[in-house]
């Protein structure tokens, strides 16, 4: 088998992912990367076909997350995965969603915007997108204002032992202690929240039951630790995305603050266009075959979600940012049948999605409340960053204030 002539692991890829994806996805729809000891799938048909077939499972997130997180919702399997997902999922969707999340988004969202919205210059990252999920989350849960420093570090350790695809051994220890300090921050936390339920999420969860069972405490410590890293790492650098290319294209930034329902739209296509998650990994449980080649069981998958999204056979010209595209349908990308590909689909479909854009709405519709005539300061687009998850780690704007 041809193997590619360039790589997902290398130098030039961190500079532009996209050209060495479109490569792969043309050339070399599945291949084996021995730096990642994994098969790759790049297609749209074939990572809908992988992300629909039991026979791809997450038992790969036993050595990826397990470690920092505890055994988590994203490993499961069978019937323990929808026991689980039957408690957590309703508190991240509908008439519980809004209860428990929109009043709190707004009100951080205002709080960071306060600080800012007279300068008339920000830097978008550090104080806006990268703060407002984490702290939404925090909130929620009921936790104090004072911890938000420490769980902001815990976050940042969390995802870079996610990321760490080159094996620092600094980021993994890093990683293996927060599992560890966040351990003993959570257990007397929850075992309180039994004695002393409140309206905060926690409580809720503790107190949840499906058919007469709840979550143990371990359960709900690793569910609470995944909470923290997956419901703000999809918002946060989601966002950034998304406001880099409404600036990039002003017409469409001037149509979104004219009409706020295309706030949707405009998240649904950055998820597509410039998805923060480039990758995600699966593993074989028997032998499948693609292309001719087998998939040996056992055998860790990782799929190119980032390719799969600009696939030519699957939307019309991928390579670029279009709101008003008609080969995405807003409010189906948000559900397990999306087009787009970057918030998984079928059983492991991300249960965050609607905390995300209800967040990414509520904090877009403000900032365009606060800001006029906004531009890059130094009228050039921010450098992304990151081969596993991407996005701008910095963004700094002009805007003209508005009272």
């Amino acid at each position: 088998m041809n193997r590619p002539q360039i790589d997902i692991m290398t130098p030039e890829y961190e500079v532009d992912p996209n050209p060495i994806l479109d490569n792969i996805r043309e050339n070399h729809p599945i291949y084996f990367h021995e730096g990642l000891d994994s098969w790759v799938l790049s297609r749209h048909e074939d990572i809908l076909e992988a992300l629909r077939n039991p026979s791809f499972t997450t038992e790969n997130y036993a050595w990826q997350l397990e470690p920092v997180h505890g055994k988590n919702i994203l490993q499961m399997e069978g019937s323990d995965h929808r026991s689980m997902r039957a408690i957590v999922t309703p508190t991240l969707r509908g008439d519980q969603l809004r209860e428990n999340f929109e009043s709190v988004a707004e009100h951080n969202a205002k709080e960071l915007i306060d600080v800012w919205r007279y300068d008339g210059n920000v830097e978008l990252v550090s104080q806006f997108t990268l703060r407002l999920p984490l702290s939404v989350i925090i909130d929620v849960l009921g936790l104090d204002a004072e911890d938000k420093p420490k769980f902001h570090v815990w976050y940042n350790a969390i995802h870079d032992y996610f990321t760490n695809t080159a094996g620092d051994p600094e980021v993994e220890a890093a990683g293996l202690r927060t599992h560890d300090e966040l351990k003993a921050f959570l257990m007397p936390l929850i075992q309180e929240r039994k004695m002393n339920p409140g309206e905060d999420l926690i409580s809720k969860i503790v107190h949840a039951e499906i058919d007469g069972e709840r979550m143990s405490d371990i359960d709900i410590k690793s569910y609470i630790s995944f909470l923290l890293v997956a419901g703000s790492e999809s918002t946060d650098l989601q966002m950034a995305n998304m406001w880099m290319r409404l600036l990039e294209n002003p017409e469409q930034l001037k149509a979104v603050r004219e009409d706020r329902s295309l706030i949707r739209t405009a998240f649904a296509e950055a998820l597509r266009h410039t998805p923060a998650v480039l990758m995600i990994m699966r593993e074989a449980s028997e032998d499948v075959e693609f292309h001719g080649v087998t998939i040996p069981a056992g055998a860790t998958v990782t799929l190119m979600l980032a390719a799969a999204n600009r696939d030519p056979r699957k939307f019309s010209a991928p390579e670029t940012f279009n709101i008003f595209r008609d080969d995405l349908e807003t409010e189906k990308e948000y559900t397990a049948a999306a087009n787009h590909m970057t918030f998984a689909l079928g059983r492991h479909f991300c249960i965050g999605t609607y905390l995300a854009v209800m967040e990414a709405e509520i904090a877009t519709n403000l900032l365009l409340d606060a800001m006029g005539d906004i531009a890059f300061s130094n009228s050039k687009s921010p450098k992304q960053l990151g081969s596993f998850v991407r996005a701008p780690r910095h963004m700094p704007l002009t805007f003209t204030p508005i009272s």
